[in-house]
């Protein structure tokens, strides 16, 4: 509970930060935009690429944490996918931010730091792992889906050129594609860079909550109240359930691995949702319920799963 409680705690100071601000009139009214600008294009690419950067390559390609961890990412979406569509009626867009809402988890802010608090160094390389896993191929699908809607009264021809453009200028996809370089050829980056990745990168998450915070200061967390309660059931309790059943039945990987894949999936809404939700003007105040109703209930849903870890996944 401690360790959990260490991280949460500063990440509800943040956003508090953020709302007091709002509240007081500090700053002007499109500092969320432009802080949420800032981190799309600067501050997330540099986190991006130096957790990339540095993995080992042999974990870049570590099938069995793939497979489970993609495996319950894409089974969850599905299963929020479908409720999207077929109770609320949601356009692709909508349906899109709706479904990464419970599937997105914010390993990089909350989750690095919890499992290395809880279980040891050792466990940041598969934390950093998802969270390089997430931010590639969810960031990837999120901008081909609403790119997808946002130009569908195109050709199919132009559609797929459209999106190709757009995923090709994403400020999140080519720091990837290059970083991923560096230990594919064995590079070493020289220190002066890796230390501007680093301090760059690490502005992201205290922006992006900080903006969090001066959104939900204008809006009505009571509105929608049955919309955020399924998007955190979904996230905290089927999206960690189907990983688990992945990660402990279906394929087998290095018991820490298997502790930290299921952790970061039990984790609250990420805050990059929030960053996406206001880019592109959709799902925005949901989002922000949501991000903030899943990492209060997540004090107790992640410390139940941590205390029951020897339980719900032997030692082999």
């Amino acid at each position: 509970m401690s360790a959990l409680l260490n991280v949460i705690l500063p990440v509800f100071g943040i956003i508090l930060c953020g709302y007091l601000a709002a509240r007081f009139k500090v700053l002007g009214p499109q500092s969320s935009e432009a802080l949420n600008a800032f981190v799309y294009y600067f501050a997330l690419p540099a986190i991006l690429f130096i957790f990339v950067a540095r993995a080992p390559v042999e974990r870049i390609f570590y099938w069995p944490f793939l497979a489970a961890w993609g495996g319950g990412l894409f089974i969850t979406f599905l299963i929020m996918a479908l409720i999207s569509r077929f109770y609320y009626r949601d356009r692709l867009a909508v349906l899109t931010l709706r479904a990464m809402n419970g599937v997105f988890a914010n390993t990089g802010y909350m989750g690095i730091p919890l499992v290395m608090a809880a279980f040891g160094d050792a466990a940041a390389l598969p934390a950093i792992m998802a969270t390089v896993f997430l931010s590639v191929v969810g960031i990837s699908a999120l901008v081909t889906l609403v790119e997808i809607d946002l130009r569908r009264e195109g050709s199919a021809k132009s559609i797929a050129r459209d999106v190709a453009v757009s995923l090709a200028r994403n400020p999140l996809i080519l720091p990837v594609l290059l970083a991923v370089n560096v230990p594919l050829f064995g590079l070493e980056l020289p220190a002066s860079l890796a230390f501007f990745f680093d301090l760059l990168g690490n502005a992201a998450g205290p922006c992006a909550l900080f903006a969090l915070g001066m959104f939900a200061a204008g809006q009505s967390l009571r509105a929608g109240i049955a919309e955020t309660g399924v998007i955190t059931f979904v996230k905290l309790i089927v999206h960690p359930l189907v990983t688990w059943l992945l990660a402990t039945r279906v394929f087998e990987m290095d018991y820490l691995w298997t502790v930290v894949t299921v952790i970061m999936a039990s984790l609250p809404t990420g805050a990059s949702c929030f960053v996406f939700a206001q880019r592109y003007q959709i799902f925005v105040a949901r989002t922000s319920s949501a991000t903030l109703a899943t990492t209060a209930l997540s004090v107790v849903t992640v410390s139940l799963l941590i205390a029951m870890t020897d339980t719900v996944i032997p030692a082999t």
